[in-house]
């Protein structure tokens, strides 16, 4: 890695866009670079449907042991120091693919720091949930990002969240 390159990665998971535009802002504001977890098979929105207790992101949920599989490539994560992982509340939680996503690295050393969007809970306690699944590395509660942020809002955001 060269002088002034970025030693963070924005990695996110997004079901309906929502998370995504968090992530890409945030990414900018930082100069992270970004990366999109996407599963296998993309949810639908029956699958999302959270009030049918056979929808398949509920029938995840249910189950701590479920992992859903990923479709993309991962990245390196060796040249990087922090990890912005975003995701969707679900319910009151990370959904699934992300105990995937970081079971399926080497977090040896880095800091991951949560983010999510939320229509109504925030991150509780996602990050001591997640511990188990990111070996190594430490994981700070960063907060929920809900709506448009500036970049300099995300910058500060980014810089105490560390």
């Amino acid at each position: 890695m060269s002088p002034g390159e970025s030693k963070s990665l924005v990695a996110y998971f997004s079901a309906t866009g929502t998370t995504a535009q968090a992530a890409k802002d945030l990414a900018k504001a930082t100069g992270s670079a970004i990366y999109e977890i996407v599963p296998k098979e993309k949810y639908t929105s029956a699958d999302l449907d959270w009030r049918n207790d056979r929808s398949r992101s509920t029938l995840e949920m249910k189950d701590p042991a479920s992992r859903p599989e990923l479709r993309s490539t991962l990245p390196s994560v060796k040249d990087y120091d922090t990890i912005y992982l975003g995701f969707p509340i679900w319910w009151y939680t990370a959904p699934r693919i992300i105990n995937t996503f970081l079971e399926s690295l080497d977090l040896d050393g880095k800091t991951i720091v949560l983010f999510a969007t939320s229509g109504g809970s925030d991150l509780g306690d996602t990050a001591a949930s997640l511990q188990g699944s990111a070996k190594g590395a430490r994981i700070v509660s960063g907060g929920l990002l809900n709506g448009r942020k500036s970049e300099e809002e995300l910058k500060a955001w980014a810089q105490n969240a560390k």
